[in-house]
């Protein structure tokens, strides 16, 4: 399903505003083999659950996240969890590899889409949240959808 901008949402890792608190998002592309843009094209099979970005010799890279292979491919078929290079500005990748120094700071994916035909994939720097900070967010979600209840049953 595409947007008013043309993008198309392929993954989305749910777990990790959840797990995290978000303190900067970058957009990336990717550097990709033939098999793989066609998997996420044409299956949308993308797992970013147990991704991450690891710096190595000044350059980013995508770690761990599971892009399934073609099921019409043959044996060129590309590695599901191989580690993909990540396509920012220089100014863009030495301001995340500063945050990364920070002590408890890493950086992760947030979803997966295409834009424009390219896959593109939206990186945050993040700081792991404690089980205090989410039951906090619990609280205040529950909160909220019971004023939100109250409003709707009072015919506001």
């Amino acid at each position: 399903m595409a947007t008013k901008d043309g993008t198309k949402l392929v993954a989305k890792n749910r777990k990790a505003r959840f797990d995290y608190e978000f303190l900067e998002t970058y957009e990336a592309g990717l550097v990709l083999t033939g098999t793989e843009i066609k998997s996420i094209r044409l299956a949308g099979q993308v797992s970013l659950r147990q991704g991450y970005v690891q710096p190595h010799d000044g350059e980013l890279y995508l770690t761990s996240v599971d892009i399934a292979e073609f099921k019409h491919g043959n044996r060129e078929n590309h590695e599901p969890t191989r580690r993909r290079k990540l396509l920012l500005h220089r100014k863009e990748i030495d301001e995340i590899l500063n945050q990364l120094a920070t002590n408890g700071v890493t950086c992760i994916p947030v979803r997966m889409y295409l834009k424009n035909g390219r896959a593109k994939v939206e990186i945050a720097v993040a700081r792991g949240k404690k089980t205090y900070d989410k039951r906090k967010d619990i609280a205040k979600r529950d909160a909220d959808m019971q004023m939100k209840r109250a409003v709707k049953e009072a015919g506001y």
